[in-house]
């Protein structure tokens, strides 16, 4: 039962005869803040602050029906009790149900004095109602001891944002009417609330008293917060990469890194609108913070709204120190547009907290490489222009990239500035990124384990019914030639993680791998020893302006043959080419176009082969498409044209 009690001007709430809040500036009548008292032995006393924190008052509150707690209040904050302290050095958990649940001294087991009685403030708020989150939700209020609705009659984002504030939610997206989260019961609190948006409190804003409206449930108020507020920060921290910390009681604190993955990490990533999460970070990688450490135990299934949405131990729960501060790396970029997946689309990069394109001025597909890269996805297959995946809006950050390939972001190429463009929409630059990858010990870039990307995460292929067929496909769509063999049994190396493919059946037409008919991601009885491989001829060359097993050296790579600049070209190389054509041994490395200048682009320079290479894509070179020549300086090779055994 809950009665009020008015002795000398000091109002309280008493709950079972257990606890009270006590506040002397108080004449509602109605408290979810104050001195924290308990009753004990016929008497009410006090509770020491030593060690008072969130947690013991987050019990407090939950224990008074008041919604969450705001603030542990310390230092006699609402006055000096008299009488008993009854309670020191209380730790609680934050999920026991009365505050005599937790451990303490004993009662009246202290060193203290009543300067150093405890205090809580009880948001005497909550969101409630069907789908509700910790931010978001139907809106009450605890009014004379029983919870009650708001009208939405006048419900707007200002009435929100103080209602988000007071919950310590972040701002307001959206202030919903008609019982968005459902019909609550019993009364109806508020109508026509007026707020400006800067009240510390709902009940603080101009309304038609408590219980004043001609409302019903149908009408009930809600609101939808963006959460409690996040940032990144820390030593190296970007804005999309950093140690993660978040806005509670008005104070910043960190998250503890046990059990923090990838699907955490990716909800962080997705509240601050900074893309898909490439890393998720343990152990300080970004520095240690200071001060409280909020989150420890966080498994979130990936799809939340916020981090705070997903489980973990409760506010301030934790047994870890700050060498243990979580952090993420996300990508900054995204892929978007008609016709994108997760590694093909419309790039878009985010700055200054906006979105925007990057124009195809000078955009290659060493741009593109780097892109693919940032985003875990495989090899860069093509450098769309021409808004190839419809155009975008806003923004376009970046014009003239200009990449060696190497770059662990678009924004390390050279560029003419942020902003600084002469483009429109019309012109905005994508990507096409293999999605598949070839990994193991002695792969190379035409030969390995398979691995694809799926739901953000690389996994391998079963090799059940594997066949050359099915390489085939693979080769040519990473642009690697033919397929020499499809071997299996984890010819290079076990992989880790999923298996996302098994029962592949291709004709060996097919553009992808997924595209084969297959038993479907995950569904397989297989283990990594069955991981199946490829070996592919390497980027298809041939020798044009002679014979065929002489002539100027062309490889064919994204649907057109490219040359060979002759900046470095010497015997070793032509040795490769002559043995990737079955065309004998090299007997001269020709330079300065001796066969004709090509056209088109120029794809190699500045080629460093030892000799042994089995594809001349696989040789040292300055990168796909970097080069400082012309077509006079067109490389070639003249061969024996007799196959060695």
């Amino acid at each position: 039962k809950l009665n009020h009690i008015c002795s000398h001007n000091l109002f309280f709430l008493l709950l079972d005869a257990q606890i009270r809040l006590i506040d002397p500036d108080n004449s509602e009548g109605t408290l979810c803040y104050g001195r924290v008292e308990i009753y004990h032995n016929n008497s009410w006393g006090t509770v020491c602050d030593d060690g008072w924190d969130l947690n013991d008052a987050e019990v407090v509150c939950r224990q008074l029906d008041c919604g969450p707690a705001l603030d542990a209040t310390r230092a006699a904050y609402f006055g000096e009790g008299t009488g008993q302290i009854w309670l020191d050095r209380v730790s609680c958990s934050g999920s026991e149900s009365s505050l005599t649940d937790c451990q303490q001294r004993g009662f009246g087991t202290h060193p203290c004095e009543h300067g150093e009685d405890a205090g809580v403030i009880c948001s005497g708020i909550r969101l409630a109602g069907f789908q509700s989150t910790r931010c978001s939700g139907r809106v009450e209020i605890y009014h004379k001891n029983s919870w009650g609705t708001v009208c939405d009659d006048g419900w707007d984002i200002k009435d929100a944002e103080v209602v988000c504030r007071e919950l310590d939610c972040g701002s307001a997206l959206d202030a919903t009417q008609s019982a968005h989260f459902g019909e609550g019961t019993g009364e109806i609190w508020l109508d026509d609330v007026t707020c400006s948006g800067s009240e510390s409190s709902l009940t603080e804003c101009q309304h038609g008293g408590f219980r004043t409206h001609d409302c019903t449930h149908q009408k009930d108020a809600g609101v939808i917060c963006s959460g409690v507020p996040i940032r990144l920060a820390g030593s190296g921290s970007t804005q999309c990469s950093g140690r993660v910390e978040i806005y509670l009681k008005k104070r910043w604190g960190t998250v503890c890194d046990h059990g923090w993955d990838p699907k955490d990490a990716e909800v962080v990533c997705r509240q601050l609108d900074c893309g898909s999460a490439l890393k998720a970070t343990r152990s300080a990688q970004f520095g240690e913070g200071s001060g409280q450490i909020w989150l420890a135990g966080v498994s979130c299934l990936g799809r939340e709204n916020s981090l705070t949405d997903c489980q973990h131990r409760g506010f301030g729960t934790h047994s870890c120190g700050h060498h243990e501060d979580a952090g993420v790396i996300c990508s900054g970029i995204r892929l978007a547009g008609h016709q994108s997946t997760q590694c093909s689309g419309r790039v878009e990069i985010y700055h200054n907290k906006v979105w925007g394109t990057v124009c195809d001025h000078g955009w290659s597909t060493e741009d593109a490489e780097v892109v693919c890269r940032h985003l875990d996805c495989g090899p860069a297959l093509n450098a769309t222009q021409s808004a190839h995946f419809g155009e975008g809006t806003g923004q376009i950050w970046l014009n003239e990239v200009s990449c060696s390939g190497s770059e662990s972001s678009l924004t390390d190429c050279q560029h003419r500035g942020f902003g600084t463009h002469s483009c429109g929409h019309g012109e905005d630059a994508g990507v096409i990124c293999s999605g598949i990858r070839l990994s193991g010990p002695q792969s190379t870039r035409c030969s390995g384990r398979v691995e694809i990307y799926h739901q953000k995460r690389w996994g391998t292929v079963c090799d059940d019914s594997w066949d050359l067929n099915d390489a085939e496909v693979v080769c040519r769509h990473l642009d690697c030639g033919t397929a020499l063999a499809a071997p299996k049994e984890a010819h290079f190396g076990e992989g880790s993680g999923p298996i996302w493919l098994d029962g592949v059946a291709c004709s060996g037409s097919e553009r992808s791998i997924n595209k084969c008919q297959h038993r479907g991601s995950e569904k397989n009885s297989c283990t990594h020893n069955k991981d199946a491989g490829v070996i592919c001829s390497g980027a298809r060359i041939r020798l044009t302006g002679s014979t065929r097993c002489s002539g100027r050296v062309e490889i064919f790579y994204n649907n057109t043959w490219v040359t060979v600049c002759d900046d470095g070209w010497d015997l070793n190389d032509a040795e490769v080419v002559c043995r990737q054509l079955n065309c004998g041994t090299a007997l001269k490395a020709t330079k300065s176009a001796h066969f004709g200048e090509g056209s088109g682009s120029i794809w190699l320079d500045d080629v460093s082969c030892s000799g042994s290479e089995r594809s001349l894509t696989e040789c040292r070179h300055r990168g796909f498409g970097k080069h400082v020549c012309t077509h006079n300086k067109d490389a070639g090779v003249i061969c024996s044209g007799k196959k060695l055994y």
